[in-house]
Order: C-alpha cells, then sequence, then structure tokens
C-alpha cells in the first residue's frame, strides 16, 4: 500500500487582541516603535497584589465591533452568547473571528463538514464575583462563612450557567457553533505551551488528510484576581518600577522576574490546494514542531532539556543555519532566561553563529497561554516585512544568557521557530517558513 505524502500547511489570516492593539497592523507599529504595553493595572483592586503594573489588552472592551466585520446573525448570536464568557474566552472568540475574516474565509469558501477549531488556554479561573452573593447569604452572626448553609442560601445565588463562562473548551466551542464549523475540534489547556501544541495539532490533523482548514488560537490572562494571586505566590514576578514599561526584561543582567499580561490570538491553517484553490494569500507555511516534558524532579535542568528537546524536533531535516531567528520564551526569571539561552546554545552551538533571538515579552510581559500565539504573529509579520524588532530593557547582556539579540536592522531570515515553555517543565516548539 502507498503511503500518501504528507499535505503542506499554509498561514492564510490572523487575528489578534494584545496589548499591543487589536489588529495585526497595531502589533506590528507598535514592535517597530518600541512601544510597551506595560502599566497600571486598571481592572484588579489596587493594594491587593504585591504589583500595580501589568500588561492589560486595554482597547479590547468586548464591544462586538471588537470582532471585526460580523453579518447581523453573528453579531446578535455572538452578543447573546457574551452572557456566558468571561473575558479571557471572549478574547479568544473574537481573535478567531478576526482571523477569518483576514483570511477571507466565509461561508462560501469552506466546507463546513472539513473546517475545523483547535484551541489552547490556561486552566481559566472564577471571578470571586460569582459567589460573594451566595457567600454573603450563608455568614452567620458572628461574621463567619456557615457552610452548612450554602446549600440552601447559598448556592441558589449563584447563576446555574455560571461554569459555562470558565470552562476551557468553550472558546472552540463557540467559535464552531458560530460559524457552523463541524470538522475536527480539540482543546488543549498547556498554559504557556498551549499555543504552540494547538498549531502542531492542527498541522498534524491537516496533514493527515482529517480536515482542510482548521481555525488555530490560544487565549489567556494573567489579569484575573485569582491568576495574579497565584502567580505572586508561586512564581518571580517583577517588581513595580517607576516607569513600569523597564519591568520586562528578557536576558537582561538586571531582569527580576514575569510581568502579567493578557491577549489572544489565532491563524486560519489550510491545505495549500485549498489556499491556493480560493485565491487565499499565503502568509507562511508551518513546517515542523516539537514537543517535551521534563519533571523539575527528573532533572534540575528540566527548562533547558525541554527547550532543547523541542527545538531539536521543529528543526529536523533542516540545518540549524537556515533558521533565520529564534522566538524566544524569555519570561525574565533568573533561572528561566538562563536555561533557555543554555537549551539554545545546546541546540545551535556559538552564539555569534546562532540565529539571532527575539523577546516579545519585553513588550507585554505574560500573557499566559495567549502569550505565545501572539508571539508567532509577531514573526510572522517579521517574514513578511524582512526585519525583526530592537528588544525593550536589554541594556546589560548578562553572561548567564549567552543569547545574540536581534534589533530593527536584523533581518528576519526565510523561518523561524518559536518556543514556549511552563514552569513545571512542558515545552513546545513550531518552526515556520515563508512560503514558496
Amino acid at each position: 500500500m502507498s503511503i500518501p505524502e504528507p499535505r503542506r500547511v499554509v498561514i492564510t489570516g490572523v487575528g489578534v487582541i494584545c496589548p499591543l492593539g487589536n489588529n495585526p497592523v497595531e502589533l506590528q507599529s507598535a514592535l517597530q516603535a518600541g512601544k510597551s504595553g506595560v502599566g497600571p493595572i486598571e481592572s484588579l483592586p489596587a493594594g491587593a497584589l504585591p504589583i500595580r503594573n501589568g500588561a492589560e489588552a486595554q482597547a479590547f472592551t468586548g464591544s462586538i465591533d471588537d470582532y471585526g466585520p460580523l453579518e447581523k446573525g453573528l453579531q446578535r448570536a455572538i452578543r447573546k452568547g457574551q452572557k456566558v464568557m468571561c473575558r479571557e474566552i471572549e478574547m479568544g472568540v473574537a481573535a478567531a473571528q478576526l482571523a477569518l475574516s483576514d483570511a477571507a474565509l466565509d461561508e462560501n469558501s469552506r466546507d463546513r463538514d472539513r473546517t475545523g477549531v483547535v484551541y489552547g488556554s490556561d486552566y481559566i479561573m472564577t471571578l470571586p464575583e460569582e459567589f460573594a452573593a451566595g457567600i454573603q447569604r450563608c455568614i452567620d452572626a458572628e461574621g463567619r462563612f456557615d457552610f452548612s448553609r450554602w446549600a440552601e442560601l447559598g448556592l441558589p445565588q449563584v447563576n446555574p450557567l455560571w461554569l459555562l463562562k470558565y470552562l476551557p473548551n468553550m472558546p472552540a466551542s463557540h467559535i464552531a457553533i458560530y460559524n457552523d464549523l463541524r470538522g475536527p475540534n480539540n482543546s488543549l489547556t498547556l498554559r504557556e505551551a498551549s499555543p504552540c501544541a494547538a498549531l502542531a495539532e492542527a498541522y498534524s490533523t491537516i496533514s493527515r488528510g482529517h480536515a482542510d482548514v482548521l481555525v488555530v488560537g490560544s487565549t489567556g490572562s494573567r489579569v484575573h484576581p485569582f491568576r495574579a494571586l497565584h502567580a505572586s505566590m508561586q512564581e518571580p514576578l517583577a517588581p513595580d518600577r517607576d516607569d513600569p514599561t523597564a519591568m520586562s526584561r528578557p536576558f537582561d543582567a538586571d531582569r527580576e522576574g514575569a510581568v502579567l499580561g493578557e491577549g489572544a490570538a489565532a491563524m486560519i491553517l489550510e491545505t495549500r490546494e485549498h489556499a491556493t484553490a480560493r485565491g487565499a494569500k499565503i502568509l507562511g507555511e508551518v513546517v515542523g514542531y516539537g514537543s517535551s516534558t521534563v519533571a523539575s524532579q527528573a532533572d534540575p535542568r528540566h527548562l533547558q532539556r525541554a527547550l532543547a528537546n523541542v527545538m531539536r524536533s521543529a528543526i529536523a531535516g533542516t540545518s540549524p543555519q537556515e533558521i533565520g531567528h529564534i522566538n524566544a520564551h524569555g519570561v525574565g526569571t533568573r533561572e528561566g532566561d538562563a536555561q533557555e539561552a543554555a537549551a539554545i546554545g545546546e541546540v545551535f552551538g556559538d552564539p555569534q553563529a546562532a540565529p539571532p533571538v527575539v523577546a516579545p515579552k519585553s513588550y507585554f510581559g505574560n500573557l499566559g497561554a495567549g502569550g505565545g500565539m501572539v508571539e508567532v504573529v509577531a514573526s510572522l509579520l517579521s517574514l513578511e516585512s524582512g526585519q525583526l524588532f530592537d528588544p525593550l530593557n536589554y541594556d546589560a547582556p548578562d553572561p548567564e544568557c549567552p543569547v545574540r539579540m536581534a534589533d530593527a536592522k536584523t533581518p528576519a531570515g526565510d523561518q523561524f521557530v518559536s518556543t514556549n515553555v511552563t514552569p513545571q517543565g512542558q515545552a513546545t516548539a513550531i518552526r515556520i517558513a515563508r512560503y514558496r
């Protein structure tokens, strides 16, 4: 039996919701201008957290206009659905609708049974307001919470549909329902590793012939009452500075930790045959990926090993010299950046001969599961323009992070590798090339 050749998978549209704007033009303009998205957090109560600054997607208000051009019927459906969407899900759905519009992939140019959705997210946390009224009803005369009252007095105060607002499979569900996409549908919850995992799953699904088109995206927020508290207790966060834009400092000797952010992005992946048949503009081609998990108990250098594993997998079949640039995870922590730099050296050798490195988190911090997809879009736009962008706050190169940082004069090359890793050691990478 003959085995058919894998189908080529191309990118034909993108959508972005992030601290630098709600479309690719705004994102690229901010990167080229060196404009940071970090500033005072407006959506969280002052004094509740050890930091006052982060990177909010302030241009995203939840207005139906944020979802791009929509037919009236779709506008009504999304407005109705917003009642059961938290902000992360709203951003994810909006990014997908923007990508569909950017790709001109309307219902007349797709087979609904061969078009699906793959979406990544964090585990999405409930807002405390969902339970406030119920808890208040269970306070006894001494001002203490009495759990024995919960079933009778507290639970009836909770919206019966509250869980639908926070399930991590809901972005993919909403996108498929609104657009009548009946093909493969999958949701991946791998924290920061989710975006490249979603792209890899979509690439594999299309390559093996199970779909012609997939809407692929990820959404996340660390600007959230519970998420921000968890991060402040479990991870090194950059302390406030007089100039908030100086807080996120990937690979810099003066880096102190990650910056909280929020955002989402999506892409349209389809077979080359499908894209060319409908006359779509092809923005790039997915040509490799990698996935690995290395637990800290297995190796004290678990982040280095996991990242080296995924980069090797992503560049398999090509020489390291053909990689135009590396879009690094670059979260800004002491240990994380040092291990990532070591992984790059392990795979690509001498830093001065290795591909140049970009660190978009210097502009908008850690967007959780949304970050990696926004970062891939940034590199994809750089392939198109031919030039990369300056790193922010890279003032003093750290000898512990021997990487060759790119700047606005550095050519983007013909292909790039983008990597992400969680603190637990789940790593993913994707390799995308200029379409030829």
